[in-house]
C-alpha cells in the first residue's frame, strides 16, 4: 500500500488518523508539527506516496508546509484536514498544490475513502 507522512499536532487525532490509514494497510510515519515534517521529508531515502496535514499547527501551519512540500516534490500529493471553515477557504484556494482538504470532525469511513480517493486518482494504490 502507500507511505504516507502524517502531520497533525494533536495527538489524539494523530493517532486516530494513523489507526484509519493502518486498517488499509498504509505505513505512516508521524510527526506533531510542520518543521518536523518538511525534514522528515526532505531527509527521507524512501518516497512517499501522500502528505497528510492538518491546517493549523504550532512553527509551520499545513498551509506552509504545503507550499514548501510542494515545491520540493511537485508530484506529492497532499491533502489537507481542518476544523475550521475559514481555514478550508484559504485551503481550496491552494487547489493547484492540495488534492483534498479534509474537514473535522471526520469518520474513519470519510477519511479513509478521502485519502483512497487520492491515492487511487495518482495511481498510487489500484481503484
Amino acid at each position: 500500500m502507500a507511505r504516507i507522512l502524517l502531520a497533525e499536532d494533536d495527538e489524539a487525532v494523530r493517532r486516530f488518523v494513523r489507526r484509519a490509514l493502518e486498517l488499509d494497510g498504509h505505513d505512516i510515519v508521524e510527526t506533531a508539527d510542520g518543521s518536523t515534517a518538511l525534514e522528515v521529508l526532505a531527509g527521507s531515502r524512501e518516497p512517499f506516496d501522500l502528505l497528510l496535514s492538518d491546517i493549523t499547527m504550532p512553527e509551520l501551519d499545513g498551509i506552509a508546509l504545503a507550499h514548501a512540500a510542494h515545491a520540493a516534490k511537485p508530484e506529492l500529493p497532499i491533502v489537507l484536514m481542518t476544523g475550521y471553515a475559514e481555514r478550508r477557504e484559504v485551503a481550496a484556494g491552494l487547489a493547484s498544490v492540495v488534492r483534498v482538504v479534509v474537514a473535522k470532525p471526520f469518520s474513519l469511513v470519510e477519511l479513509r475513502r478521502q485519502v483512497g480517493r487520492v491515492l487511487a486518482s495518482c495511481g498510487k494504490i489500484a481503484a
